[in-house]
């Protein structure tokens, strides 16, 4: 069985949508950005599917790698970076992988 880190690396490089589930909630996305953030290893990833607690399935949102379960890189394809509501995307501590980038290790 592939590690999470791999199956990330693999999403990302590929912009596949993956699917997981995280605090129960079943979520499917875009994975845009995977690194260290705060000090915590996170997925920064661009909701399209699923579920969500609070209440608004689509749009941003982070998850802590050690708190996701069940990741599926699916098949379909997204297109590649989005806009950020901010205007930029988080910073992090170190980036293993981004579709807007992909020199990372």
């Amino acid at each position: 069985m592939e590690s999470l880190d791999s199956l990330l690396r693999a999403a990302i490089a590929d912009r596949r949508l993956v699917s997981f589930t995280l605090h129960g909630v079943p979520r499917v996305g875009e994975p845009h950005d995977y690194g260290v953030a705060d000090g915590v290893p996170t997925l920064f990833f661009y909701q399209t599917g699923g579920k969500s607690s609070s209440g608004k399935p689509l749009g941003w949102r982070n998850a802590v790698i050690g708190e996701i379960t069940g990741l599926r890189v699916l098949e379909e394809r997204f297109a590649g970076t989005r806009p950020a509501p901010s205007g930029r995307h988080k910073k992090w501590d170190q980036l293993y992988a981004s579709v807007s980038t992909r020199e990372h290790t």
